[in-house]
Formats: structure tokens, C-alpha cells, sequence
């Protein structure tokens, strides 16, 4: 990939996590397991909100380490694309990842939705409307991402393989 691409998306890339950090933080900051669960919510209301708020740190500190990560590689005199690019695979396969394929699956994707205008994002449980929202608002930014950065999704790896390196 040309070095001018690998740029262009290392600040593109860190532009859309900052804004996913900017929506995730005050979410995390304000809301707590009680908060959430509320008066009437059971036990699986309670696994829920565990489950999503675990999930959701995740990402959050995936997200700010690429912000970090790929900020030094910006402020560099000269842009070194080989460590670009692996930057780029580890934001896609750490950060996009995360989001997609959650541990604790308190949401999904479901793909038949994706080309209707529609939420794509399936919860396992009713959230309120505060965790709806945070994960449909950062579902856009992931979603950008993934598109942005499919090609680290295997090809970047089978090119390195193929040139022996590691």
C-alpha cells in the first residue's frame, strides 16, 4: 500500500477512535452497575449491565491506546509506513474486534439489518436509553473502521508472511 494511503488512514483512523473515546468516556464516567440496573431490573438485567459496562472499558482502553499509538507515529519527522501499517492491523484487530465480537455478547450484529437503514446492533436485553445509545453511536465510528481497515483483516499478515517476517 502506498505510503501517502497509510497516512492518510493512520489519521483518519485515529480522527474516528478519538471520537469513540469522546463518546465512551462520559458514558463510563457517569453510569454505574446500580444506576443501570435500577430499581425493578433482576438478575438478568444485573448480568447485563455487568457484562456490557466489562465490555465496553475493553474497549475504551483499546481505543485510547490506538489514539496514543497512533498519534506518535503522526508526530514523527518522517511517517514510517511499515510500523503504519502494523498500527493499522493492530487498531483493526484489537479496537474493531472488540466492538464487533464483544466477550460478554450483550449485543450483536445482525447482518440482515445492515443495508435496510436499520440498527444493525441487536441486544441480548432491553438497555436503557443511555447504553443504547452509547453503543449505536459508536457502532457507526466501528463500522467506518472496519470498512477503512479490511485489508489488515488477513491481507497484511499473509503479505508479511510472504516476505518472511513476523
Amino acid at each position: 500500500m502506498p505510503s501517502t494511503n497509510v497516512k492518510a488512514l493512520t489519521e483518519t483512523s485515529r480522527e474516528k477512535l478519538k471520537e469513540a473515546v469522546a463518546q465512551l468516556e462520559p458514558f463510563l464516567n457517569n453510569h454505574a452497575l446500580a444506576g443501570l440496573v435500577g430499581e425493578d431490573g433482576g438478575e438478568g438485567a444485573e448480568l447485563f449491565y455487568k457484562g456490557l459496562l466489562s465490555d465496553l472499558r475493553h474497549l475504551l482502553v483499546y481505543s485510547e491506546v490506538a489514539v496514543e499509538k497512533l498519534g506518535v507515529l503522526l508526530r514523527r519527522p518522517n511517517f514510517d509506513t511499515e510500523h503504519g501499517e502494523r498500527v493499522l492491523y493492530e487498531v483493526y484487530h484489537h479496537c474493531v474486534n472488540a466492538f464487533f465480537y464483544p466477550k460478554n455478547e450483550c449485543y450483536s450484529e445482525d447482518g440482515r439489518y445492515a443495508y435496510t437503514g436499520q440498527d444493525a446492533i441487536r441486544f441480548r436485553y432491553k438497555p436503557v436509553r443511555d447504553a443504547r445509545d452509547v453503543v449505536l453511536g459508536v457502532s457507526k465510528v466501528y463500522e467506518e473502521l472496519r470498512d477503512d481497515l479490511s485489508y489488515y483483516e488477513s491481507d497484511y499478515m499473509t503479505q508479511r508472511r510472504m516476505q518472511g517476517q513476523k
